[in-house]
């Protein structure tokens, strides 16, 4: 009966004390992902296939990959140590000649706290990890510079190891 009630004791310990204590070191999470339009804007009069005005879907000073790419889906956690462990699924092009494949590229994330400029990249190594051939990928490294303090504005860019543009977005969790 005692080693019973110390069992239970234990448990709700673990529950309300150690639980907590985890979680508590999560700086961000992503869950789900959005792939790159590489254009945010079309505008004026199209002459032809041509527009006079068209802008680049840059997201916090990093420029979009030249063609459209989709995830089917992303998980990502960020420790406050800068820890980061991110699982893709179906990174690949969604429009040219190889739309649904992925082509050998290397990938590697980048996180941006800050909601507006100066940014700072905290990135996975920048050599980055292969794709899979169906757009598969796991990131567990430790971001550089380190985090510090709190992540207000949370950014998760999944971007090109060849060029730095950026492929992917995670959903803030």
């Amino acid at each position: 009966m005692k080693r019973g009630l110390f069992v239970s004791v234990l448990a709700l310990f673990a529950v309300f004390f150690i639980s907590p204590v985890r979680a508590d070191d999560t700086l961000a999470r992503f869950k789900g992902g959005i792939g790159v339009h590489p254009v945010s804007n079309v505008a004026g009069t199209p002459t032809g296939a041509n527009f006079p005005d068209v802008t680049r879907n840059v997201v916090r000073n990093i420029n979009p990959a030249g063609q459209v790419w989709v995830i089917a889906d992303l998980d990502a956690r960020v420790a406050t140590n800068g820890d980061i462990n991110v699982r893709g699924k179906g990174l690949v092009l969604a429009g040219g000649n190889s739309a649904g494949r992925a082509t050998g590229q290397s990938v590697f994330a980048t996180l941006i706290c800050e909601a507006a400029a100066p940014f700072t990249e905290r990135s996975t190594n920048l050599a980055g990890v292969a794709l899979s051939a169906n757009g598969d990928f796991k990131i567990d490294d430790i971001l550089s510079p380190l985090p510090s303090g709190e992540c207000a504005s949370p950014l998760l860019l999944i971007r090109n190891a060849s060029g730095g543009t950026w492929f992917a977005v995670g959903i803030v969790e």
